[in-house]
């Protein structure tokens, strides 16, 4: 505890300009990252595309580790190849069809 509060007193000071640096650079890494990576969103993602991208992650995990695929072929007394086949045809749509949004006129 004292650590922390010598810390508290002696850190480094927090100024508006530090925090304001420290967001933009916060902010173009994130920008970076999800203009890299689709699973990660961005401000406009809907609540379809966030779904699938976890989805498909899950249906991704359990193909590539042995012991997962294992396990829910077993659980779901189903072949391991056939339950492989399921699993990559899952992936094409996880979450159905977006659904359809009302338009205002």
């Amino acid at each position: 505890m004292r650590l922390l509060n010598v810390f508290l007193v002696r850190g480094p000071r927090v100024t508006i300009a530090n925090f304001e640096r420290l967001f933009l650079c916060f902010s173009s890494q994130l920008e970076h990252l999800q203009s890299k990576y689709i699973g990660t969103g961005h401000a406009d993602t809907t609540k379809w595309e966030w779904m699938q991208n976890q989805h498909r992650d899950t249906v991704a995990s359990i193909l590539g580790h042995f012991d997962m695929l294992n396990h829910v072929a077993i659980a779901e007394n189903e072949n391991k190849a056939r339950l492989k086949f399921n699993l990559i045809e899952k992936m094409l749509q996880p979450t159905g069809p977006p659904s359809q949004k009302k338009e205002d006129t």
